[in-house]
This record gives C-alpha cells, sequence and structure tokens, in this order.
C-alpha cells in the first residue's frame, strides 16, 4: 500500500486560510486608495503614478517601522484592532519630518497560525492608520510561519514612501539660536519603551491588563494600547501657512536622543520643565519603577509625539490654526548656541 505524502497543511500552512484572509481584507484594502494608485490587487507588486503637476523636483522619502514589544499587551487583551494603526504612525511620522507627504503604505505580517478574522482585525488598523494619514495601502505580505511564532502571537511592521518637492525639504540647516521648540501632544506611550513598560508595571508591581487605574481613569490595558497619533494632517495643513525649520518624531531615545538629529552644529535646544501636561501614565511608571528623570526622558516621548522647531515670528499663527483644528501645542524650549545636546531648565507648571 502506498503512503500517502505529506501535504502543506499538515506542515503548518494553510493556504485556504490564507485565501480566506485575503478576501476578508480586500474591502479594507481599498477602502484607502488615492487617484494615484494604478493596480489592483493580488499583483506581485503595487503601482503608484505621481502627479507631475504637483512637483517641481519630487524627491521620495521613505521609511520602515515597526511596533516592537507593545505586541505583547495585544496579545494579551486578544486584542488587535488598533496595533496596525502604530505600525503605520512609526512609519508616517518619521517620514513626516522632512516635510513629505505619505503616499503609500506596505505592511508586512509573520504569524504562527493563520486565523483570518484575526489578520481582518489588524488590517483594519492598519487600514485606518493609512486613512488618518491620508496614504494608500497598495500591498502586503502575510507570512504564515508554524514553529516560528507561538500559537497566536505575531509581528507586524511597515514600510512608507512619501514625496516633497526638493526645495521644500526640511532638514534642519536653517535652525539658529533664538528659535522656539513646540511640541505636540502625544496620545500616551505610542510605540517605544514598551519592554521597560512590562517589566515595571507588569512584573514588578504585578498589575493587571484588566485593572482600572485611579490615576489613569481607565483600564490599564486600554491606555497601554492606545494608538499612536499621526500627525500627517495636522502638520500638512501648518505646511500650508508657515515655514518649519526642523520637525523630530520623538520615538525610541525619548526627547534627549531625537531632537539633536536636526540640529546644527553650534546649537542646543533647552527645554523648560513643566511647559507641557503630565500623562498619568508616564507618572505611574515612573514611581513604580522608581525611575529617573533622566531615564524617562531618554526611553518615553513624555507626553509629546513631535517637535517643530520655528522662528517665534510663527508662534501665533501656529497657534491659531492648531486651535482651529481642534489640537494643542504647547511653547516647550527655545533653541540655543550649544553642541547639538538637549537640557532641561526649571519652567512654569500647566
Amino acid at each position: 500500500m502506498q503512503n500517502k505524502g505529506l501535504t502543506y497543511q499538515e506542515a503548518g500552512v494553510d493556504i485556504d486560510k490564507g485565501n480566506r484572509a485575503v478576501e476578508l481584507i480586500k474591502p479594507l484594502v481599498k477602502s484607502t486608495f488615492r487617484k494615484e494608485v494604478v493596480t489592483d490587487l493580488g499583483g506581485f507588486g503595487g503601482l503608484f503614478a505621481l502627479d507631475n503637476s504637483k512637483y517641481e523636483q519630487p524627491v521620495l522619502v521613505s521609511g520602515t517601522d515597526g511596533v516592537g514589544t507593545k505586541l505583547k499587551l495585544a496579545f494579551m487583551m486578544n486584542k488587535h484592532n488598533t496595533i496596525g494603526i502604530d505600525a503605520v504612525a512609526m512609519c508616517v511620522n518619521d517620514i513626516l519630518v522632512s516635510g513629505a507627504e505619505p503616499l503609500f503604505f506596505l505592511d508586512y505580517l509573520a504569524v504562527g497560525g493563520l486565523d483570518p478574522e484575526q489578520v481582518k482585525e489588524i488590517v483594519e488598523g492598519i487600514a485606518e492608520g493609512c486613512k488618518r494619514s491620508e496614504c494608500a495601502l497598495i500591498g502586503g505580505e502575510t507570512a504564515e510561519m508554524p514553529g516560528f511564532y507561538s500559537p497566536g502571537e505575531y509581528d507586524v511592521a511597515g514600510f512608507s514612501v512619501g514625496v516633497v518637492d526638493k526645495s521644500k525639504i526640511i532638514d534642519g540647516k536653517s535652525i539658529k539660536p533664538g528659535d522656539i521648540v513646540l511640541g505636540l501632544p502625544s496620545t500616551g506611550i505610542h510605540s517605544n519603551g514598551f519592554s521597560l513598560v512590562r517589566k515595571v508595571l507588569l512584573e514588578k508591581a504585578n498589575l493587571s491588563l484588566d485593572e482600572e487605574i485611579s490615576e489613569l481613569g481607565d483600564k490599564l490595558g486600554n491606555v497601554l494600547l492606545e494608538p499612536t497619533k499621526i500627525y500627517v494632517k495636522l502638520i500638512k495643513a501648518l505646511l500650508e501657512k508657515v515655514t518649519i525649520k526642523g520637525m523630530a518624531h520623538i520615538t525610541g531615545g525619548g526627547l534627549i536622543e531625537n531632537i539633536p538629529r536636526i540640529l546644527p552644529e553650534g546649537t542646543d535646544v533647552v527645554l523648560n520643565k513643566g511647559s507641557w501636561p503630565k500623562l498619568p501614565i508616564f507618572e505611574l511608571i515612573k514611581k513604580l519603577g522608581n525611575i529617573s528623570e533622566e531615564e524617562m526622558h531618554r526611553t518615553f516621548n513624555m507626553g509629546i509625539g513631535m517637535i517643530l522647531i520655528v522662528d517665534p515670528s510663527e508662534e501665533k499663527v501656529i497657534i491659531d490654526l492648531c486651535e482651529g483644528l481642534e489640537e494643542k501645542v504647547f511653547n516647550i524650549g527655545t533653541v540655543t548656541e550649544g553642541h547639538k545636546k538637549v537640557s532641561f531648565r526649571e519652567g512654569i507648571n500647566l
């Protein structure tokens, strides 16, 4: 009697479930398409045509990133429809600091075993992130990798491309002493520092994600999974009215490490303590972990997700524009002479 050969499904890869997942996410992906998308789903590559009438010397700006160990919390809470927003945000916010308009996004999703409904939830978040950043989701890859990821676990990352006219690239070169530093608030921890978050809150303090924390006004898990804010629409609106000399997306490394990346030689930034609202989640982490102020500022965004450096004459216009868009902005510091460092001084308490 001839032995029946093994199938791919028996090895852990289910092609039928993969096809089912594709059918579930097709409408989500198509809902993000812009007029420049000239391909349909299912091809080997996503095609996107630049509108030549909009640019004199178009420069493409690209960025790629993931969500890091924030994914662990999504697994623990079995909540997967927001983590995709984080994946998009981490990429588009990065290319935004060059003044680029995000055009399209591609995702990479790797799973241990394919659950079409879970994949749909993840892509719901990715599609929502693309809508918030006005870019098209034109492709991606879902890799089923049995034995590599534990059941129910996955990794997600993304890649975004944007465009900016060469004459409008924001590179920080014009920043000079006397300029002011404006901060756009974060929605929370965003997507950096979660290894320390888990170590402090879940291991050391032994808190539960389902626990209502009075200082936070919500369940701990809900606060920790709050998606990364996407600043695209706000920055695009500001750039139509004002000149921004430099921007920094406050990710891993916090304010201390990210701001110097855009400073020219001969300049420092001095930030005023207390010049923006303290988010309770950071106060909780600091207290329960007995973490130094410097370590907090080197790890987390501390409530500021994006900073803008502008001439003082632009401040009122920016404040008025933000108020009109129901967005907040804070004057948090100044540019001084120095050596591309960030320091803090006693400021005001809001």
